[in-house]
């Protein structure tokens, strides 16, 4: 296994990424000679307030994951120092890779409350051990896919930036935030790595640290130009000059002369990029500017704490910006900065399983997610049924779960990021209207539970199984 420090597209991390209880169980099973089938399913309980929907995000990392598990010599061997495990487990670890199956979403699809994102079938052992991992893969790019939907939706005519590196909680997840960003509609990212790994296009301006470098601001606007303006650069990024360090008014005024005096010689600005202040009404001044100028061609890009709620109102109140950077509110899905995610056993040996817990009961058995749409291709409600039940209930609903790997091997090469973006988009305008408010919509999406699975969960707590 890689042991580097960050996914090219899946874990680079060793297997010793987990929770310690999920080697403690092991190390129990083992000793039980407890091996059956297990089917565990990951879902969220409940929706954050104020989200009417959630975004499914990281399943090809999640089978990355899955496909390379294994323990390296140099972790069995550190778990051995330990001295809290036995030989048995050692040896078990020697030899571990997964060997299950999985049924899942696509990314990309709009998905509810106690509705499966992930099934997962395997000998128990193997199905216990990798859940601390596939919660940490799919709960992240899951949460920050749902809130980079949420600015699409504020913003669809936008090009949408992520911005968010330098508050993210991390390597592993500054990367996956460009990811699931971009899957979830956004234009692209301002992280480097992100755009070799994954192909995402890359975005970026200036900082204030440049402008403050030269002796002045002119100085810095021409000479950031020169350099960037050629053809060949403009293929590659905007000529963007910042101007608020000092006076955005002012820096405006610089930036026409210089857009007229170097236009001649073929270097080209391409916009300009406030970053503090009242935005929309900087921006309506510098547009009305460019306008008599006669550069309209150039655009204005926002940034500087913005999320979709701000980025909403900007655009409300008229301001005249072509895109937004968007950082710390989408990389910590500030508002909501976790998701109740779960991963829970449903099954074992044959035999259904419920959590009945006060407030965290589960709905037991190996189950389907089906949905039905409208005429005019409108998601129109779902249904959760024991797969054994079949679509019938909900009148030919579309099954959504979908084999994805079996014996621990992917059944179809990964899609790329470039197509699940493209089928995002697409499932994104099937989401009924009042969904797509960044307000919680007075009704909440249809999501009914089936008589099969009331029933079974009903015949298990009277059994008290």
């Amino acid at each position: 296994m890689n042991t580097g420090t960050v996914p090219g597209r899946g874990a680079a991390f060793g297997a010793l990424l987990t929770d310690f209880y999920q080697l403690t169980m092991l190390e129990a099973y083992l000793a039980q000679g407890m091996h059956e089938p297990a089917v565990f399913e990951l879902f969220v309980r409940r929706l954050p307030p104020g989200r009417n929907f959630l975004l499914a995000a990281g399943l090809e990392q999640a089978l990355d994951y899955l496909e390379a598990l294994s323990f390296s010599q140099a972790e069995i061997d550190w778990l051995d120092r330990q001295g809290c495990f036995s030989k048995q487990l050692l040896d078990h670890l020697q030899t571990l890779r997964f060997s299950g199956d999985v049924h899942a979403l696509e990314e990309g699809t709009p998905f509810f409350a106690s509705e499966p994102l992930l099934r997962l079938t395997a000998p128990l052992p193997q199905a216990q051990l990798v859940e601390s991992r596939l919660l940490n893969i799919l709960h992240y790019q899951t949460l920050v896919a749902s809130k980079a939907a949420r600015v699409v939706l504020a913003a669809p005519h936008s090009t949408l930036v992520d911005f968010g590196m330098r508050r993210a909680h991390g390597e592993q997840a500054a990367l996956f935030a460009a990811r699931a960003s971009f899957l979830a509609g956004f234009s692209g990212t301002a992280t480097v790595e992100a755009g070799r790994r994954f192909g995402i296009p890359l975005f970026g301006t200036m900082a204030h640290s440049f402008i403050q470098a030269h002796d002045s601001e002119a100085a810095a606007f021409e000479s950031f130009l020169r350099v960037r303006g050629q053809e060949r650069e403009r293929r590659q990024g905007a000529t963007t000059l910042l101007l608020d360090t000092y006076d955005s008014e002012a820096a405006a005024a610089k930036a026409i002369e210089l857009a007229r005096r170097l236009a001649p010689q073929g270097l080209q600005l391409t916009g300009v990029r406030l970053d503090s202040g009242d935005l929309a009404a900087q921006a309506r001044l510098i547009r009305r500017m460019f306008d008599q100028a006669g550069l309209p061609q150039l655009t204005i890009f926002a940034s500087g704490d913005l999320d979709e709620q701000r980025i909403a109102d900007l655009l409300a109140a008229g301001a005249p910006i072509d895109g937004f950077g968007i950082g710390t509110a989408l990389s910590t899905s500030s508002d909501v900065p976790s998701l109740d995610a779960v991963y829970k056993l449903q099954s074992y040996a044959g035999q259904p399983r419920r959590k009945r817990s006060q407030g965290k009961a589960t709905w037991p058995g190996i189950k389907q997610l089906y949905r039905r749409s409208s005429e005019q291709g409108m998601m129109s409600g779902d249904l959760v049924a024991l797969e054994s039940e079949g679509a019938g209930e909900i009148n030919g609903g579309r099954a959504l779960l979908q084999a994805v790997m079996q014996g621990g091997r992917r059944l179809a090469p990964a899609p790329s990021l470039a197509d699940l973006r493209s089928r995002q988009a697409a499932a994104r305008q099937s989401l009924p209207p009042e969904l797509c408010s960044l307000q919680a919509a007075a009704t909440p999406y249809p999501v009914v539970i089936s008589a099969g699975l009331r029933s079974l969960a009903e015949a298990l707590d009277r059994a008290k199984v």
